[in-house]
């Protein structure tokens, strides 16, 4: 999967679960400052990280991503490690 269909993936995951529109899920878009991602939101990314790579991120781990472009890179790391 190419960052650009991960980027897709992304906006509608967003736009559908979190009310956020596509147009401002940038990979330079902060999750927590620009999107208005919470805690819980998180867990919901995680959890739909998951479904797409049938890999779990360690909690730990997502607290060090800041931004869409991060997201997009885990999931090309996982998907590429299958």
């Amino acid at each position: 999967m190419e960052r650009s269909e991960i980027l897709r993936e992304l906006q509608q995951v967003l736009e559908n679960e979190f009310d956020i529109e596509p147009g401002i899920v940038t990979p330079e878009a902060l999750l927590y400052d620009d999107l208005d991602i919470d805690s819980i939101d998180a867990v919901d990314l995680l959890a739909w990280m998951y479904k797409l790579t049938g890999k779990r991120m360690e909690p730990e781990k997502f607290r060090n991503v800041r931004t869409v472009d991060d997201v997009i890179s885990e999931l090309e790391f996982q998907l590429s490690n299958q």
